[in-house]
């Protein structure tokens, strides 16, 4: 019997369950979350509400349930120095230490690494501790994207053109940023499309997961302000319909120099997901950023057309034997739409705030998989919060399908909740396509 413990309680980890349960192992999943997802709850041998911050809750609970492994789904805590702490008590985890989820914590650790170890892909950026010295820099560039040092939920980064005009505004927030955080980093706007490349590695091997395009806007046409994220949507093929085939090997690539320029510079093997936000130019691959941990909503797109036994993926992580077994996935294509509550996203004093408190009903979502994000199931049924509620998801042969399929659930799921009708259609995707062959040209 081997006993898995998850740590965290949305839809990117009610997945995760999902997938370690259908392992063909005899197993019992315990999960450690801050609020009870009833999806993850379901399916588990046991939970326990707390925070991720509290480390000796975490050790103890993982003790009490004489856990084989962990699983740790979202980024908060990574940078608490949970697989630290279950480390401590020989506890191995998929996922890594404090020391190396800097990857995602801190942008100015991962734009350095890649310049000390000439790994391609960095745009032209700077590191601020202070304001000396911005204005001069901001002044070189075409276009502006200010990043804080630090955790932001995905909400921090600002684009010059969507989230603010001039370089006084820029600079303006610079300042804002510095005074919350230890630094800024200032990078140049990259024009092209952006892809999400979900890597899982030991240390010594990296696999990419299949390609996912996720949605940050909230509303329709990429318009209003950014999210945790929307939807997302990945294709039969393994690829993006404005893709090369050689962009996602550029993307691995870029990837697995990074492993290796960690254990350089760490003495540390990285044993969990490797997930770059990449986006694609006219001079190749640049990375945006990495994430140490699968994306929400980009892991609801792989965790259902998995083929490979993940409990199997997760041992081989932790023994460093991942170029010993094969990761496949299903040819199928994959939409998700995330539920949210009509005031998501906007701000507290207008009237359809009041909506994130109210209860939903679910009614036929056909053959679409839901995921459970932030709901609260009670007695007279589920409720929300402030936050993404549900993840819808679709899979069919073709992203036609899987749309529709996505589609027709999502509305299946009534009350005072929103979602992004075009994410999957095929107006968005010919958009991008377009896009990119301006770009290229």
């Amino acid at each position: 019997m081997i006993n898995v413990l998850l740590i965290g309680n949305g839809a990117r980890e009610h997945a995760i369950a999902e997938a370690v349960m259908k392992s063909k192992h005899r197993l019992r999943l315990f999960s450690f979350m801050k609020a009870n997802n009833p999806g993850i709850a379901s399916i588990s041998e046991k939970i326990f509400i707390g925070s991720y911050s509290d480390l000796k809750a975490v050790s103890a609970f993982a003790k009490g349930t004489s856990v084989d492994f962990a699983i740790v789904g979202p980024e908060d805590p990574l940078n608490s120095g949970v697989v630290d702490a279950l480390k401590e008590m020989g506890i191995p985890a998929v996922g890594p230490t404090k020391s190396l989820a800097r990857l995602e914590t801190s942008k100015s650790f991962t734009r350095n690494l890649l310049r000390k170890y000439d790994i391609p892909g960095n745009p032209k950026f700077k590191i601020f501790t202070g304001m000396k010295g911005i204005k001069e820099f901001l002044s070189e560039l075409d276009g502006i994207v200010v990043k804080p040092d630090g955790l932001t939920g995905g909400k921090g980064v600002m684009v010059q053109g969507d989230h603010f005009q001039t370089d006084e505004e820029a600079l303006a927030y610079c300042e804002q940023v510095l005074a919350e955080h230890q630094s800024v980093t200032i990078d140049e706007r990259l024009e092209g499309e952006e892809f999400s490349l979900q890597c899982l590695c030991d240390g010594k091997t990296v696999v990419a997961t299949p390609p996912v395009q996720d949605h940050k806007r909230r509303f329709v046409g990429d318009k209003g302000p950014n999210t945790g994220g929307m939807g997302s949507y990945s294709c039969e093929d393994h690829s993006l319909p404005f893709m090369d085939k050689k962009d996602v090997a550029e993307g691995l690539a870029i990837t697995q120099k990074v492993a290796e320029a960690i254990y350089k510079e760490t003495g540390e093997y990285y044993k969990g997901v490797m997930y770059g936000g990449f986006i694609i130019t006219r001079s190749g691959i640049k990375l945006l950023e990495y994430n140490a941990r699968f994306g929400d909503p980009e892991a609801m797109n792989i965790f259902p057309i998995l083929k490979t036994d993940f409990v199997d993926v997760c041992k081989a992580i932790i023994e460093g034997t991942l170029d010993r077994i094969n990761i496949e996935f299903e040819k199928k294509a994959t939409v998700c739409k995330y539920v949210v509550p009509l005031g998501y996203g906007l701000p507290k004093d207008h009237p359809h705030a009041q909506s994130t408190s109210a209860r939903i009903e679910v009614g036929d979502v056909g053959s679409a998989r839901l995921y459970y994000a932030s709901v609260d199931k009670r007695e007279d049924g589920l409720y929300m919060s402030t936050s993404r509620a549900i993840g819808v998801v679709g899979i069919a042969d073709s992203l036609y399908k899987a749309e529709q399929i996505a589609e027709k659930a999502a509305s299946q799921i009534k009350g005072p909740v929103d979602h992004r009708p075009d994410i999957g259609t095929e107006p968005l995707i010919e958009k991008r396509i377009r896009h990119m062959q301006q770009v290229r040209r």
